[in-house]
């Protein structure tokens, strides 16, 4: 909703003042469509060399992310801090190999199955799971298992915000794009020099449409889609590192409330549970 509401600022913004200043659309409208086949097409052809088909299509899954927005709310958060205290209080109270029905089948497991948003999401459920599982490996160290998932989460972080670093290069590359754009219109109006000022006039014009259509698109669409795409790969990530958080923290020996308060102080500000709110998650978990 965000990128829409500022999209219509952008061109009423824009053009509303090249109306008010007096701007005829007539020579934009004319060269548009040539200057954005031109640019767009020397842009897509650029991106699909550099990205490939698999970045083409992570790209497209990409933009409608930064369409929607982080797919974690709060109430997503609240999921994973009550499943990640039923395992980690499971494993205090009867030991590792108690984990064992739930980490090695978790599409039959009746815990992840009270959280169908957390059993969706692959890489939650695979950290879950290798995780605890390296546990009951006797693989305790607390300093080597947060390192090894350090590493893994920062894997996946770069892996996500491929789509954003690919649109951002798209945006750099942008402007240059619209001078080449305006200078083979220059080329084309030479080649008609001998025309009167007022059709030159008009030929020059629609040269300089490509130059203002380059720098617009690279700062005013592309430009904040990378942006906005970026800050909510980010956003998400947070979700993964609230799993790590609350593990390590189990590692070291801390009460499982404790090792889920931990947790719950990495959610993002806006969709962070109060103490409250989530104690009396835990306690409906108990319950149930």
């Amino acid at each position: 909703m965000n990128i829409v509401a500022g999209l219509v600022i952008l061109f009423v913004c824009v053009f509303g003042g090249y109306t008010i200043a007096g701007g005829k659309f007539a020579i934009i409208v004319a060269s548009l469509p040539f200057e954005l086949l031109m640019i767009g097409g020397a842009a897509i052809g650029a991106f699909v060399m550099a990205n490939g088909f698999s970045g083409v299509k992570h790209t497209l899954g990409g933009l409608g992310k930064a369409m929607k927005g982080a797919r974690f709310r709060k109430t997503d958060f609240v999921d994973l801090l009550s499943l990640l205290y039923y395992f980690v209080r499971l494993a205090q109270t009867k030991g590792a190999m108690a984990l064992e029905p739930h980490i090695e089948k978790p599409e039959e497991s009746a815990a992840f199955g009270k959280f169908p948003n957390i059993q969706k999401d692959h890489h939650a459920v695979a950290l879950i799971c290798d995780y605890l599982r390296m546990v009951g490996m006797n693989a305790d160290d607390p300093h080597q298992i947060e390192d090894v998932m350090a590493r893994e989460l920062k894997k996946v972080k770069e892996e996500e915000l491929h789509a954003s670093h690919a649109l951002q290069t798209m945006a750099d590359g942008l402007p240059a794009l619209g001078i080449v754009a305006a200078v083979l219109g220059v080329i084309k109006t030479m080649g008609s020099i001998d025309q009167p000022p007022a059709v030159l006039g008009k030929m020059i014009g629609g040269a300089l449409v490509g130059t203002f259509l380059g720098v617009l698109l690279a700062y005013g669409m592309v430009g904040p889609l990378a942006t906005r795409l970026k800050s909510v790969v980010e956003e998400e990530c947070l979700f993964y590192e609230v799993i790590r958080a609350v593990l390590v923290a189990h590692l070291h020996g801390n009460a499982p409330q404790v090792a889920v308060e931990t947790g719950r102080k990495v959610v993002p500000t806006d969709s962070m549970p109060s103490f409250q709110e989530l104690e009396q998650a835990l306690q409906d978990l108990q319950m149930a």
